[in-house]
């Protein structure tokens, strides 16, 4: 969260976060100025639409935006050893920035099937990521990754660390990804999508598993979902963001029960609900998300607003105003003048 709605200190810190992309075609700002605050302990979610910039979010903390992208302003604020390190201005492949990797913070992929080398097994990918941080021999690590195994739930953790990514089923590919972020004893766990493609069973036994590691390892967990029901069921508290800016953020009670931006209302009202009456159609948002290359001018979210103020939010971007305990949002209708 902003400075004015923290009430304790941040073990992350990000502000006016920008990263940029510089193909041949344009600039496109998949990061424009975000900034938020990960509280130890807690779970902050991450929302919006595709191509709002959250998995561009999490790459830029681990220093990992792939070119023609880069990191052009703001910080990013890692509470470490009693001192702050911002890591934007860390060179990616310095040793400094390697051992925050999976060290400090561990990252969870979107898709395991295409992060898991297809050619080696997937114990000999734990291993070599626990020799990276520690020096301990092979079989040391061996047996810390068959122990990292056995902590995720994987059953028979012995035979299944010798096998490839291919031969696993998808929820055992997300419980292997869990173990090898979590291998080296990181302090935050980022989550980018870490239930996608799974069938609905296994999407709730993995937000299980990732309770429960929080629980009894004190993490301090980053969720990145497009699925409101999983921040709802997992978050403590949400950021939404839309065309690489965070429009609102608040507490999971707040964001749910008293929204105020007009696209986290939309966004909440697509929800599909149990009480809805039969063929009935089911709301959606209004238009899409404009051209990377083609930003509008303001509000970034005015084109598709249902309360446009002409004049006013096709001018100037709003600042987030602070609107509730622990609330704050990005919207002409909240400002005070």
């Amino acid at each position: 969260m902003s400075d004015q709605l923290s009430a304790s200190a941040p073990i992350l810190s990000v502000r006016d976060l920008k990263t940029y992309f510089f193909p041949d075609e344009g600039i496109v700002k998949a990061v424009d100025g975000a900034s938020f605050d990960l509280l130890p302990r807690t779970t902050l979610g991450i929302v919006g639409e595709s191509g709002c910039g959250k998995s561009v979010t999490a790459r830029s903390i681990l220093r990992i935006v792939e070119r023609p992208g880069r990191i052009v302003g703001g910080t990013i604020l890692l509470q470490k050893n009693g001192s702050q390190v911002d890591l934007a201005q860390l060179d990616p492949a310095s040793p400094e920035m390697r051992q925050v990797r999976g060290g400090e913070i561990g990252l969870v992929f979107q898709e395991p099937m295409t992060s898991f080398s297809p050619v080696h097994t997937v114990g000999n990918q734990i291993i070599e990521t626990i020799r990276l941080h520690h020096p301990v021999s092979k079989q040391e690590a061996r047996e810390r990754a068959i122990v990292a195994f056995g902590s995720v739930g994987i059953p028979k953790p012995e035979r299944r660390i010798d096998e490839f990514a291919f031969e696993l089923s998808g929820g055992l590919r997300q419980r292997a990804m869990i173990a090898m972020a979590l291998s080296c004893g990181p302090r935050i766990l980022i989550a980018d999508e870490p239930t996608t493609a799974l069938d609905v069973t296994t999407q709730a036994q993995i937000l299980d598993l990732l309770r429960s590691l929080q629980e009894r390892e004190g993490m301090t967990i980053l969720l990145i979902t497009h699925n409101l029901g999983v921040v709802a069921e997992m978050c403590d508290t949400v950021v939404v963001m839309y065309l690489g800016r965070v429009v609102e953020e608040g507490s999971v009670d707040a964001i749910f029960h008293n929204a105020k931006h007009p696209y986290t209302q939309a966004l909440l009202r697509s929800i599909p609900s149990i009480r809805s009456i039969a063929r009935t159609t089911l709301p959606t948002i209004a238009g899409s998300i404009p051209h990377p290359y083609n930003r509008p001018a303001g509000c970034p979210f005015y084109p598709r607003c249902p309360d446009f103020k002409p004049g006013v939010c096709d001018k100037t971007e709003p600042g987030l105003t602070v609107v509730g305990d622990g609330q704050a949002v990005s919207c002409f209708l909240y400002e005070r003048t």
